[in-house]
């Protein structure tokens, strides 16, 4: 039976050797993919690795001169057209910077799943975590993401966390300057279709609507606000639903442009107006915004910048941690794009 694995800020790339029954350099050769390794040495070292949870430390990195190659990326596996662009321009910006992405998809449910997933990455060799909403918000709070020992940034998030570096835009005014557009055109019953409560993105979106109904001293109706999940399916059963009041919403505003596509599909298969009889709004200005109709009012996230910033804030705290300080919040503008739907 093997030995229990220790916790990972006892395990030293020392014990590994001894484990594995070769040198440090060997152990580094293979954690780093350099150097020539047999194929039974590098598989004896990797289970010794997964035995024992060894996670390198970032300064023993940066002396031994280990230029910055690998950044793993934990996302959620959900049909969504904002994470397939995110995905898509992290690529685009990794391979523009010369730099390995390791990619996981997750749908855990706890943040200790979370952390599961990162130690399987760092101990794959990635050197620092990307993260995509709602990941930033499980482990942003977590201990255990200190011990990781690696240096963690998200995207798309709506808040700063104490040890993760976000890149990000004020979803709070965002979402206000939506429901402010559709409250200049006289509409006065607007519903919302949130996302789901775990992602702070979604509560912010919500917030800033509360804001923009505050200023005009209208009330938020409970009855008029829905919860999905950021999926299109999830968006039809809030569209039935509110489409079903009387009297129904003049506006919907929804939190992703995959619900709000499928409210216009809703309203559509009702023969209603739109915009005349519904306004609909969406956010994020994914592909789907322009290939619906009327095409979607939403608002842009500058996803390409957003990936662009958070890597190479990523790449500076692994080339000298000491130097870079404490995890940043970078906020970068919006776009509020108007098109006929609302």
């Amino acid at each position: 039976m093997g030995r229990p694995r220790q916790q990972n800020e006892r395990v030293t790339i020392q014990a590994v050797a001894r484990r594995a029954g070769v040198s440090t350099m060997t152990v580094s050769n293979v954690f780093n993919r350099t150097g020539k390794v047999g194929e039974a040495t590098r598989a004896r070292v990797l289970a010794a690795i997964e035995e024992l949870g060894y996670v390198p430390n970032q300064a023993a990195r940066r002396l031994g001169g280990s230029a910055v190659a690998r950044i793993g990326l934990i996302y959620s596996d959900v049909e969504s057209m904002f994470i397939n662009a995110t995905l898509a321009a992290v690529a685009v910006v990794a391979a523009e910077k010369g730099l390995q992405l390791m990619i996981r998809s997750a749908r855990a449910a706890s943040a200790e799943e979370v952390v599961d997933h990162a130690h399987a990455l760092v101990r794959s060799g990635a050197q620092a975590l990307l993260l995509i909403p709602p990941f930033a918000e499980m482990l942003g709070h977590s201990p255990a993401l200190a011990g990781l020992g690696v240096p963690a940034a998200a995207i798309a998030t709506a808040l700063p966390f104490p040890a993760v570096t976000t890149v990000r835009i004020d979803n709070r005014a965002a979402a206000r300057d939506v429901t402010r557009r559709l409250l200049a055109q006289g509409r006065r019953r607007i519903a919302v279709v949130a996302g789901p409560a775990s992602h702070s993105d979604s509560l912010a979106r919500l917030e800033g609507h509360r804001d923009a109904l505050r200023e005009q001293g209208l009330p938020f109706a409970e009855d008029l606000c829905i919860e999905g999940d950021f999926s299109f399916a999830s968006g039809l059963r809030a569209a039935e639903r509110l489409l079903d009041l009387d009297p129904r919403p003049d506006a919907i505003v929804a939190a992703n442009d995959d619900m709000a596509a499928a409210i216009l599909w809703a309203a559509h298969r009702r023969g209603l107006d739109l915009p005349a009889d519904l306004a609909v709004t969406g956010f994020d200005d994914t592909l789907v915004a322009t290939r619906v109709w009327p095409a979607l009012t939403t608002v842009r996230q500058p996803i390409r910048a957003m990936a662009s910033e958070a890597i190479e804030l990523l790449a500076q705290a692994v080339r000298d941690p000491d130097g870079y300080g404490e995890a940043r919040d970078v906020v970068l503008p919006f776009t509020l794009v108007e098109r006929a739907s609302g």
